[in-house]
């Protein structure tokens, strides 16, 4: 009888695997969100200006309580042109000095022969109802009427008349600083402030253009006024029309 050899059965030991390491994520820190702060507010201080508007506002109505007589109205109208006055003559103190010292050399203004048939003619051409022609010396603000034309032609009233040539009218003192300048100047006549302005309204002139003998810039030795019953469609052809007469009775 055959003996059966012990069989031995080979187990497998268990292979111990290694533990997995835990990685433990830091928490990452969260930057601090910047608060936006709020832009202050913008404080605009009015109490000066308004404080000045009133305190302006206070003393205009001291000034109407002030003038309860006829005489201190006079006074205070006298008061502001003298103050208008004394302001063109500042603001505009360098082309004044500039004109004078140009008069002051030679004389360009024709003589009234030959300024008549050169009124003559602007007066037909534009359709005037006056023109005068003054002659101007600014050392001395004197003007010198030479001589004026109405509509039924010329007209000797106003000859050899003289007057100041910067007054208490502030229209005119703004006329003669822009013929300084070498510009045409045009308005309404608001006031007839003398014999010559009284004159020009009798022929039923509202409208004036004034152009500087000659018309360049600084060199004033007259001036020639041209009137209209109403103000003129063009401007710019009266302006340049003028012009050409000043340069014309210039020498």
């Amino acid at each position: 009888m055959a003996i059966k050899k012990p069989t031995t059965v080979l187990t497998k030991k268990p292979v111990k695997t290694p533990a997995k390491k835990m990685v433990t994520k830091k928490p990452v820190a969260k930057k601090p969100v910047a608060k936006k702060t709020a832009s202050a507010p913008i404080v605009i201080d009015v109490s000066s200006t308004t404080k000045s508007a009133s305190s302006m506002l206070d003393k205009a109505i001291d000034l109407i309580k002030w003038v309860d007589t006829p005489f201190k109205l006079f006074e205070v109208i006298l008061l502001a042109s003298v103050f208008f006055f004394g302001y063109f003559a500042w603001d505009s103190r360098t082309v004044i000095l500039n004109a004078i010292t140009q008069s002051s050399k030679v004389t360009n203004l024709k003589e009234v022969n030959h300024l008549i048939p050169v009124a003559v003619s602007l007066q037909k051409d534009l359709e005037a109802v006056s023109v005068v022609i003054h002659k101007a010396t600014l050392a001395v603000n004197t003007r010198t009427t030479m001589l004026s034309f109405g509509p039924k032609g010329r007209d000797n009233a106003l000859d050899g008349l003289n007057s100041s040539l910067f007054n208490k009218d502030p229209i005119r003192n703004a006329a003669i600083i822009g013929m300084l300048n070498g510009e045409v100047v045009c308005n309404k006549l608001e006031a007839t402030a003398g014999k010559t302005s009284e004159w020009e309204t009798k022929q039923g002139a509202t409208f004036f253009c004034r152009g500087g003998i000659p018309p360049e810039i600084g060199d004033f030795d007259g001036y020639v006024s041209v009137g209209f019953k109403t103000e003129p469609a063009d401007l710019g052809v009266v302006k340049t029309r003028i012009n050409l007469a000043t340069a014309e009775m210039s020498q």
